[in-house]
């Protein structure tokens, strides 16, 4: 009996069919958009200077000119997600300040940024940055063995140093362009190539393979928070800094942040304007009889 029911069990599960499937679909549905993403793109390449994609497959027109076709849609899920974290998400944010001592909230984010490990390493390697995944493997084992299931950051002290890579960068570096500019429901400012990305994202996330469907989302909910609560400094930041429109204050914040991580820290500077560097030609001199108060020639 043992034996058999040994042998019945190496049939694939349902839940892993299902995941299969998920991650089948996503991929299918990541090559429709970013073609769609992409060529609309091409189509606009008139309009842009300088659109030759560079050899780390950020476009210069992705720092030249916001591409925000969608921006009364953007504009509206905006509104939605402020008043969402507004009454929902900043209260939890400073509630769960108030109640967890600080020492216990680092050793929280240290263990969810373990987390994430795994895939920056997956990530580092699809980008040819053998050394970056070779450290984000290193932290991985160190933080999970050494640091308690990365309650502490020991990697960090032994000079391995950490990354945040994800699949939107990996398409980047690709040559995938980053498509018109979205902000999604709850998740706040995209575009369309990292917005098709993060179900490739959300599959390299280890709690989400979790068959213990509770804790996993209590694990969620725990992590969103504590996110939350990290940001309450920057949010009051952002909301002095923002002026008239901060719709556009964050988009453009979103992506300087991308350029940013896409060059790991280093962008590339945009192209000057033009004629900014030419020589302006002298101005013609008057001949001396039409200069005023010069003596005339008789």
């Amino acid at each position: 009996m043992p034996a058999h029911g040994h042998i019945k069990n190496n049939k694939q599960s349902p839940g892993f069919r299902v995941r299969f499937l998920h991650l089948l679909i996503a991929v299918i549905f990541l090559g429709a958009m970013t073609a769609c993403g992409t060529m609309k793109y091409q189509s606009d390449e008139e309009t842009v200077r300088g659109n030759t994609p560079s050899q780390t497959g950020a476009a210069p027109q992705d720092r030249i000119k916001v591409k925000d076709p969608f921006e009364g849609f953007n504009r509206a899920v905006y509104k939605f997600n402020e008043k969402t974290d507004q009454y929902v998400l900043k209260p939890l944010a400073k509630g769960y300040r108030a109640v967890v001592p600080q020492p216990v909230s680092k050793s929280i984010s240290n263990f969810f940024s373990n987390l994430y490990d795994p895939a920056n390493m997956l990530y580092n390697f699809l980008q040819g940055k053998p050394k970056a995944g070779f450290s984000d493997l290193g932290r991985f084992i160190v933080n999970s063995t050494f640091g308690i299931a990365g309650l502490f950051d020991v990697a960090s002290k032994m000079g391995l140093s950490k990354h945040d890579e994800d699949f939107g960068q990996t398409l980047a570096v690709w040559g995938v362009r980053e498509g018109p500019y979205l902000v999604l429901p709850f998740l706040g400012p995209s575009n369309i190539r990292d917005g098709v990305s993060l179900p490739i994202d959300w599959y390299t996330y280890p709690p989400n393979h979790m068959e213990e469907h509770s804790t996993r989302d209590k694990l969620f909910v725990v992590e969103v928070v504590d996110k939350r609560a990290q940001l309450l400094e920057a949010s009051d930041i952002l909301e002095q800094a923002a002026g008239g429109d901060p719709y556009a204050f964050v988009r453009e914040a979103y992506r300087q942040r991308r350029l940013s991580l896409i060059y790991d820290g280093n962008p590339p500077l945009p192209p000057p304007p033009p004629g900014l560097f030419e020589e302006d030609e002298p101005a013609p001199q008057k001949p001396p009889d039409l200069v005023p108060g010069a003596p005339q020639s008789r």
